[in-house]
C-alpha cells in the first residue's frame, strides 16, 4: 500500500445503505462545494449551521459563503467548544434555536465542527420535528475518519459517554482536509488514534503503512488524504453491513470500553481528549489480550510503540492528574465500564485482539480478570 505522490482531486467514498446511501467527499478545499452539493440534493432547502466558537472563527464564513453562492438561506447556532457541550442543557439550547430558525422537516441541519458538534447537531436533528435531515462537515481528523460517518449521534450522561442518542444517518459528509491545518498538534494526534485503530482492528498492511508514513500524514502531505480515505472506506464498509451495531460494527469500538471509562473518570474534560482515551484503551485492550494468550506480547508492544512514537498517551500514568478522580482505583474504573453501551445484562463485552489487524468481539468477559489486570496496570 502506497500513498499518492501528490494531492489528488477529491475522493468520494460511498456509504452503501440502500435508499439512505450517502457520499463522503474527501479532499483539500472541498468545503467550497458545500452549497452546490446541498442544492443538488434538495433544491429550495433552508439550512442552519451548528458550530462551536473556535471553528466559527475559521470556517463559518466560508461555509456560509458557499451556501449563499448557491442561493441557500442559512442561520447560525454557535455553542461552546469541548465535550461539555454534549449535554442536556446544550441540546435544549440547540433544539430551541433550530425551532426559532424555522427549520422544518424538509430542511437541513449542518454540523460544522469536530465530533462534539457532529454528535450534538446530529442528535438535535434526529429529534427535531421527529427527524430532520443533516449534513456533516467535520473539521477535526477524528471526526473526518470516525464520528461523522455511520449515523451515531448523541450526548453524554453524567453516568457515561454517549448514553443518550440515536442512529441518524447524514445525507452528505464533506471532509475538507485543508481545515485540519488549523488544528493544534494535540488535537491532530488525538484524531490519529482513530486512524491507527482501523489498521489495528482489521488491516495490518494499513497499520504497517502508517508506521512508515505517519510523518507525511502529520505534516499535511499526500499521505493525509490517503489515510483519511482508507479509514472512511473501512468504516463505510462496516456500517453498510451492520448499521445498528448488532454484530461486526462493535469492532469499531476497539479501545473504547477502557477509553470511555477513562473519559468519564476525568469528567469529560480537556485532561483527556477522546482520541487520547482511545489510544490508552487500545494499548490496554492489546495488553489484556496478551495476558489472555490471544495475541503475542510482541504485537501488543508494537501497537504501544507506534502510538507512543506519534506522541499519544499509552499508559494510565500518562493521563494528566492520574491519581485524581478515581483514575487510580480499579473498582471505580470497572464500575464506569459497567455503564458502557456494549454491556448486556450486566456482562462486559470487550473488543480484543488476536493479532495486529484482527480484532474479535469478546462477550461475557469475567469482571474479576479485568479488575486484576487494571490493578496491575495502575501499579506499573
Amino acid at each position: 500500500m502506497t500513498a499518492p505522490l501528490k494531492h489528488s482531486a477529491s475522493v468520494i467514498v460511498d456509504v452503501a445503505l440502500g435508499d439512505r446511501a450517502y457520499d463522503i467527499v474527501i479532499g483539500r478545499d472541498v468545503l467550497a462545494s458545500l452549497g452546490e452539493r446541498i442544492a443538488a440534493l434538495r433544491p429550495g432547502v433552508r439550512t442552519a449551521i451548528v458550530t462551536d466558537r473556535t471553528v466559527a472563527k475559521y470556517w463559518l464564513e466560508p461555509a456560509e459563503a458557499s451556501l449563499a453562492a448557491a442561493g441557500i438561506p442559512t442561520s447560525r447556532i454557535i455553542v461552546e467548544e469541548g465535550e461539555g457541550s454534549k449535554s442536556y442543557a446544550t441540546l435544549t439550547e440547540v433544539s430551541e434555536a433550530l425551532i426559532a430558525a424555522k427549520i422544518e422537516r424538509n430542511d437541513f441541519v449542518i454540523a460544522l465542527g469536530g465530533g462534539v458538534v457532529g454528535d450534538l447537531a446530529g442528535f438535535a436533528a434526529a429529534i427535531l420535528r421527529r427527524g430532520v435531515d443533516f449534513v456533516q462537515v467535520p473539521t477535526s481528523l477524528l471526526a473526518q475518519v470516525d464520528s461523522s460517518v455511520g449515523g451515531k449521534t448523541g450526548i453524554n450522561s453524567p453516568q457515561g459517554k454517549n448514553l443518550i442518542g440515536a442512529f441518524h444517518q447524514p445525507l452528505l459528509v464533506i471532509a475538507d482536509t485543508s481545515v485540519l491545518d488549523t488544528l493544534s498538534p494535540r488535537q491532530f494526534r488525538a484524531g490519529y488514534a482513530e486512524v491507527a485503530k482501523y489498521g489495528i482492528l482489521g488491516d495490518e498492511a494499513f497499520f504497517a503503512w502508517l508506521e512508515k508514513n505517519h510523518a507525511d500524514l502529520f505534516s499535511g502531505g499526500a499521505a493525509r488524504e490517503h489515510a483519511i480515505a482508507t479509514s472512511c472506506r473501512a468504516k463505510a464498509g462496516v456500517v453498510s453491513r451492520d448499521e445498528r451495531e448488532t454484530g461486526e460494527r462493535a469492532l469499531l469500538n476497539l479501545g473504547h470500553t477502557f477509553g470511555h471509562a477513562l473519559e468519564a473518570a476525568t469528567g469529560f474534560s480537556d485532561r483527556l481528549f477522546h482520541g487520547e482515551g482511545v489510544s490508552v484503551g487500545m494499548v490496554l485492550a492489546a495488553e489484556f489480550s496478551a495476558q489472555l494468550g490471544m495475541i503475542s506480547p510482541d504485537d501488543a508492544a508494537r501497537i504501544a510503540r507506534h502510538l507512543s512514537a506519534v506522541g499519544l498517551p499509552t499508559r494510565l500514568q500518562d493521563i494528566a492528574g492520574f491519581r485524581q478522580e478515581g483514575l487510580a482505583d480499579a473498582d471505580a474504573l470497572l464500575a464506569l465500564m459497567a455503564q458502557d453501551k456494549k454491556v448486556k445484562r450486566g456482562k462486559l463485552t470487550f473488543i480484543l485482539l488476536e493479532a495486529v489487524g484482527r480484532a474479535v468481539i469478546a462477550n461475557n468477559v469475567e469482571p474479576s480478570l479485568v479488575r486484576d489486570f487494571m490493578q496491575a496496570k495502575l501499579k506499573a
